[in-house]
């Protein structure tokens, strides 16, 4: 593999952590075990493998952005996932710093534009 696309693919794993975190967090506005959110994250174009999903629900969970509880649910016990309270706020203020960074990216990077912002 060439630098250029090793770089690429080390680049490409950074961004995509920040916004698996964004995803999960907004998925888990509504109560989900781990199947069905990797499952819900899928139907949107964001694929994720049980072995990056689960430490993330860990390290959420141990953060305070989310909370879970064990139950039993067709014979079998599944720990079901919602985002807290605090983790709503932090959400909140995930997306509207998303909603900032990519509308300045968005001008950055925009046709006919050079640094300063004009044609």
């Amino acid at each position: 593999m060439s630098p250029a696309a090793d770089a690429f693919d080390h680049l490409r794993l950074e961004l995509r952590r920040g916004c698996l975190v964004v995803a999960v967090l907004a998925a888990l506005r509504t109560e989900q075990y781990g199947y069905t959110l990797r499952k819900s994250l899928e139907a949107h174009g964001i694929e994720i493998d049980e072995g990056t999903l689960y430490p993330l629900l860990r390290r959420l969970e141990s953060q305070g952005l989310l909370v879970s509880e064990w139950r039993d649910e067709d014979r079998r016990t599944k720990r079901f996932y919602r985002i807290s309270v605090e983790g709503r706020h932090v959400l909140k203020r995930l997306l509207a710093e998303w909603t900032a960074l990519d509308a300045s990216v968005a001008s950055i990077t925009a046709p006919g534009k050079d640094r300063r912002g004009s044609a």
